[in-house]
């Protein structure tokens, strides 16, 4: 009798052992993950047996502001025809895949709404044509901004600017360097600027854009593609 009750008494100790077990949720072997910003949304290995989120803080912002850019690049591009006033005063050749300069644009033509003055002309449009700018090449145009005024006569650097900015009510901004030596120093920075523009805005250099837009003009004379 002793020896049954100790066998079942170790039965029954097991018993509840396994079932207290039994009554562990599995789950709560998994650990919480802390809750995170809803703007800040997690990705996802696709090979993890768990799916654990990792967080890339300032990615989605990162990514936002590069579709921003190309969407504003777009958006100008589509416009340009519909600011090109025909009694225009001055011309603006501008560089349509620049991100840092169409932000200038944009702000030009929005206040162009009004005075209707100037005309934008796109430099890397494949329409663009220095024929009609005053025999203004791509290259040529890509080292410097320029304008051309109503009577033909072309203007660079910092003057283009004032020129630009006194068309649609802004004159204000630049016309500290109508004079001598501000002038000068203006135009010795902007030049910095225009040297290094392409690397500061993450664009390869100019010889490699070149060897790109010639290979597509190339491939636009066998093909309607460039037509479309």
């Amino acid at each position: 009798m002793a020896l049954r009750g100790a066998a079942a008494a170790s039965m029954a100790s097991a018993s509840s052992s396994f079932i207290a077990r039994r009554r562990t949720p599995i789950f709560l072997s998994i650990p919480r993950y802390f809750k995170l910003k809803a703007h800040n949304p997690p990705t996802y290995h696709a090979n993890s047996l768990l799916a654990i989120p990792i967080y890339r803080p300032g990615f989605q912002c990162q990514i936002r502001a590069i579709s921003q850019a190309a969407a504003e690049i777009e958006v100008s591009k589509r416009e340009s025809e519909e600011q090109s006033p025909e009694d225009w005063k001055i011309k603006m050749l501008y560089d349509g895949d620049c991100p840092l300069c169409m932000r200038e644009v944009n702000m030009l033509r929005e206040r162009n709404k009004t005075y209707r003055t100037i005309k934008f002309v796109d430099i890397s449009s494949d329409d663009y044509s220095p024929q009609e700018n005053q025999g203004l090449d791509y290259e040529t145009v890509m080292g410097r901004i320029h304008a051309i005024l109503s009577d033909g006569t072309v203007v660079t650097d910092v003057e283009a600017f004032r020129r630009l900015y006194e068309q649609v009510g802004l004159g204000w901004v630049y016309a500290v360097t109508k004079y001598e030596p501000i002038a000068t120093v203006a135009d010795a920075i902007y030049g910095v600027w225009a040297k290094y523009r392409l690397q500061i805005t993450g664009r390869p250099p100019m010889e490699e854009i070149l060897r790109t837009r010639r290979k597509k003009g190339e491939a636009c004379k066998d093909s309607n593609a460039c037509k479309m």
